[in-house]
């Protein structure tokens, strides 16, 4: 079918079986194109095509196999090389096509962009490659970088999108409120039959734990790439880990105070400056990375939370160790019965200690963290297998409570043996105003975002039984490290950075 809007053309297509839609720029070409291969509909995308067609590029939005209008078996992560390098072939042989094409997408749709810069024969390969909060592989997805396993945004995924052709975005929040007890189901492995779905890819995901494998092809890489995240969002470290091992002749990262859906989900510390519009900066990105007008190197702009301006990716704060100080619970018990939420900040009052909690006293100034929080921890597990959480949360003067970082990590060794240790926390980019205190809390566990360990030594996933762990922490060997700017920043503009 083809149909004509104002000067553009529209038409859609099957390519190699897959359904395809393609938007047209006025005049008669030939065009540079953009290609979109989404498992999340490709009908959605619609407005985001005739942004490109309007600027000057064929824009082609695919379904993937399996999914809605595309025929054949979904399996997340399995087909996308193959059949992404089939669509590139297609494109580059149609006449309204200068030879020239952009691989953009975010999330999965990252993904497929990545593998066809990645994994694909060279006269198949992008010029040029947009990921955007990218879900690098099954591995990345289903576990930390610790190996602990991220089981509501896994839950969420699947429950929505996983073994259908369609999606149900609500499917997970309709399945909670029915059925509050959901996520404690055992064994994990058998939450689909809790859920009431036919499942079987759900146990295979926990199978994948080739975790870094695109992050080490990325050193291979020969276009140029602009990777966008946001700190708010679960996949901030593959995105950095990404843009610092790309070998393409350019690499440009855009990091800001976002969540998974970017400038659509700003966080508490965004502020009107980072208030970008990403589709006109894709197109002009674009156009340079076609031409070749990019300059070489590593570059790119983050914001800083809480203070409404930009900084030069990869600008860090000097490693400072606050004070902190033991409130309670420097004997507590990690019972995954009554495990610590992810998504409640109380901390409860009465009852025995079910975490470590140390505060730091207030800022006297304001203060500037950029770049990766760090715990050190002198501790005992008096269980063989043990998950460590730490989450930092910023007291505000105001009376507030809110989470800047998590980290979790899983340790195996002889019950009741101190250890020192360290966990990540991830990275923060946030101005904290004077007056504000930093609460550290010290848990066993993360839940629901992440599954709960069964401290029997047994995989969480397939364990049926669960067992409390008493710890120990030792409040001298804490040590919270913060990467502090010594001085107020030099802001930088997110544009210039992006397209220098």
């Amino acid at each position: 079918m083809t149909m004509s809007e104002g000067r553009m053309t529209a038409f859609s297509t099957a390519v190699g079986e897959r359904a395809t839609d393609v938007r047209l720029p006025a005049g008669d070409g030939p065009f540079p194109a953009v290609l979109v291969r989404t498992p999340y509909d490709r009908t959605r995308h619609g407005a985001e095509a005739r942004g490109w067609a309007r600027r000057g590029f064929a824009a082609v939005v695919q379904d993937v196999r399996g999914r809605f209008a595309s025929p054949g078996e979904w399996h997340p992560y399995a087909h996308e090389a193959a059949d992404g390098a089939a669509t590139a072939r297609w494109i580059r042989r149609q006449p309204w096509s200068d030879g020239r094409l952009v691989a953009v997408g975010a999330s999965y749709a990252a993904h497929c962009a990545l593998v066809l810069a990645l994994d694909v024969p060279e006269d198949a390969r992008p010029d040029a490659v947009i990921a955007a909060v990218p879900a690098l592989g099954p591995a990345e997805t289903a576990r930390e970088a610790s190996g602990v396993e991220r089981l509501l945004s896994r839950a969420g995924w699947w429950a929505a999108h996983g073994d259908r052709r369609d999606s149900d975005e609500s499917a997970l929040d309709e399945a909670l409120a029915a059925d509050p007890g959901l996520l404690t189901h055992l064994p994990l492995a058998g939450l689909p039959e809790r859920l009431g779905r036919s499942l079987p890819s759900w146990a295979e995901l926990w199978r994948h734990r080739d975790r870094g494998r695109l992050v080490a092809r990325a050193a291979h890489a020969g276009v140029p790439l602009l990777a966008v995240g946001g700190h708010h969002d679960h996949f901030t470290e593959d995105t950095v880990a990404l843009w610092r091992a790309w070998g393409g002749p350019s690499a440009r990262l855009l990091l800001g105070p976002w969540g998974h859906s970017l400038v659509t989900a700003p966080g508490p510390d965004a502020g009107p400056a980072h208030r970008l519009n990403l589709g006109e900066l894709y197109v002009r990105w674009a156009r340079r990375a076609l031409t070749g007008e990019l300059a070489p190197g590593h570059h790119g702009a983050q914001g800083l939370g809480g203070a409404d301006l930009w900084l030069p990716a990869g600008t860090e704060g000097a490693p400072r160790t606050p004070r902190t100080r033991a409130v309670h619970g420097s004997a507590f018990t990690a019972d995954p019965r009554w495990p610590v939420r992810s998504d409640d900040l109380t901390v409860p009052t009465d009852g025995p200690p079910d975490r470590c909690l140390l505060v730091t006293p207030p800022l006297p100034r304001p203060l500037d963290v950029v770049g990766p929080v760090r715990v050190r921890l002198r501790a005992t597990a008096h269980s063989p297998s043990a998950d460590w959480a730490a989450r930092l949360v910023a007291l505000t003067p105001t009376g507030t409570a809110e989470r800047l970082a998590v980290g979790v990590t899983r340790r195996a060794g002889p019950a009741g043996r101190e250890a020192a240790f360290s966990l990540g926390l991830g990275r923060l980019a946030r101005r904290l105003p004077a007056g504000t205190r930093l609460r550290l809390e010290v848990a066993g566990h993360h839940f629901p975002a992440h599954a709960r360990n069964p401290h029997t030594g047994e995989d969480p996933v397939t364990a049926g039984r669960l067992f409390a762990s008493r710890r120990e922490v030792d409040p001298d060997g804490v040590v919270l490290t913060l990467p502090v700017l010594p001085s107020r920043p030099t802001p930088t503009d997110p544009a210039e950075e992006i397209l220098r």
